[in-house]
């Protein structure tokens, strides 16, 4: 069985890799210190983001393995686990940036830390970045690192904060631009989301379990909720969750003009617990009422 090391604290995570504490409250963590390691699991009490620069096999998160690839940024944000799997022995390099919740409580990052979305993606949804790209990285951990060996005062705290934060705001770009020029991984997504939503309200499921959510179509496209809504987004211009509240209104309008079918009927079929939601969304989207659109049309 795989040891769990758990990393509550940024001192456990630096002495875990051998590197002073400069601050008990955030580090960059150079992996070429470290021991040599293989096969092990942690868990993240902390924000982390790892630049890695050697082959150590493929990294599991939650139920699925995926390629760690070197020249790949990752992110993990506190509760999260995952785990190296290999076999062999190897020596870690690269970097990485770890700070504690309450290094940002108080702040503008620490109001806006959950809108940066890629803590959530799967670690198939990694960040692989050009050399440039890169050295923008390595670039704002330097100036961490320099604010950490700085004597503290008055400034260190909002310097550091505001360094991370424009470093997050260069990984929001980077994501941008891996959207585009990765687009053939991501090839033919929104078809099958669209072939997805086809099959589940041609079945039993929306009566059996309700309307499809964001997470479950994810789930199904093996990907994180997140990294699925910005996908769609960027496609469609709109959020997967309005997108498939247009694929609800479209279908209701449809079963809306048999005439054997009351409203309540519509209503269930397409998945909704309660009619008056049915209505509600339908008058919202469209502008009149299901019995109003019958009737009109």
């Amino acid at each position: 069985m795989e040891e769990l090391v758990r990393f509550e604290t940024v001192k456990a995570y630096n002495d875990f890799n051998n590197n002073e504490t400069l601050h008990p409250l955030v580090s960059v963590i150079d992996f070429s210190k470290a021991n040599p390691r293989q096969k092990y699991k942690m868990y993240f009490g902390l924000y982390v983001v790892i630049l890695k620069d050697v082959n150590c096999g493929d990294l599991q998160y939650g139920r699925a393995t995926y390629d760690y690839q070197e020249g790949t940024l990752v992110f993990f944000a506190p509760g999260q686990v995952a785990g190296v799997r290999s076999n062999e022995l190897f020596q870690p390099q690269g970097y990485a940036l770890a700070f504690h919740p309450d290094f940002i409580k108080g702040t503008t990052l620490g109001r806006q830390i959950h809108e940066y979305g890629f803590f959530s993606y799967n670690m198939s949804e990694a960040l692989h970045m050009s050399q440039r790209e890169r050295q923008i990285v390595l670039d704002s951990f330097n100036k961490i690192q320099y604010e950490l060996e700085h004597a503290i005062d008055k400034h260190s705290r909002k310097l550091v904060v505001s360094t991370i934060e424009l470093f997050l705001n260069y990984c929001v770009r980077f994501y941008d631009r891996q959207f585009i020029t990765r687009e053939d991984v991501h090839k033919g997504i929104l078809e099958k989301f669209e072939t997805l939503l086809n099959g589940y309200f041609g079945s039993e499921k929306p009566q059996e379990i309700g309307l499809p959510t964001v997470a479950y179509c994810a789930d199904e496209l093996n990907l994180s909720a997140n990294y699925f809504g910005e996908l769609i987004k960027k496609e469609t211009g709109k959020s997967a969750h309005e997108y498939i509240q247009a694929k609800v209104i479209d279908l209701g309008k449809e079963k809306i003009f048999d005439p054997n079918k009351s409203v309540s009927e519509v209503a269930y079929e397409l998945g909704f617990k309660y009619p008056q939601h049915f209505t509600r969304l339908f008058k919202k989207q469209v502008g009149n009422t299901p019995n109003d659109y019958r009737n009109v049309n």
